[in-house]
């Protein structure tokens, strides 16, 4: 079955690439919705996202006789999609209006009590798997993470050479990897 997509896809970029214009359609009618998709997934606005598609397409008409029948029409036209839509949001972060439709769209699709939920969730996973670990090594843990000292620092206050100090950190992050990977459900 993909072996008669590629081969009616490699037909109709033939036919494309010689200016035939229902070959062009066919192929819009086909990927019309996935490059929709993958558009507004990266633009968070309908009108932006409707956009690029259309330029996409402008784009495939415009350099139709460079098309490459062996390469993969798709992954061609979803790179072209990707490409214009990280240039309108570098384009956005230069232009105000632009940047204000952009970010408050991508705000609105976003969830802040489920964020906050899981932030919550995280913090308290975090404190868990930091109460699980022995106590010579929490707080050894604790003294790098949670005061930033230096491993060299920490071999000095505690009186213990800077080897024992990273096989503790190693042995710390290596537990704690452990268990969020047993609870990454909740993550």
């Amino acid at each position: 079955m993909l072996e008669t997509t590629d081969h009616s896809e490699k037909i109709l970029v033939s036919e494309l690439k010689n200016g035939n214009e229902k070959a062009f359609r066919k192929l819009f009618d086909l990927y019309y919705q996935d490059i929709y998709g993958y558009s507004i997934s990266l633009l968070k606005s309908k009108e932006a996202a409707e956009e690029n598609v259309q330029d996409v397409f402008m784009k495939v008409w415009q350099h139709r006789e460079n098309l490459n029948i062996e390469q993969s029409f798709k992954a061609y036209i979803f790179t072209i999609a990707r490409n214009q839509a990280f240039n309108i949001l570098n384009k956005a972060a230069n232009d105000v209006l632009l940047k204000e439709e952009i970010f408050y769209e991508s705000q609105k699709s976003h969830d802040y009590g489920d964020y906050s939920i899981r932030e919550a969730d995280c913090k308290k996973l975090r404190k868990e798997a930091m109460n699980k670990l022995p106590p010579k090594r929490k707080q050894i843990f604790k003294m790098s993470r949670k005061k930033g000292m230096s491993y060299e620092e920490i071999s000095q206050e505690l009186g213990i050479s800077i080897n024992t100090v990273r096989n503790q950190m190693s042995k710390a992050l290596e537990s704690m990897r452990v268990f969020f990977h047993v609870h990454d459900e909740i993550i």
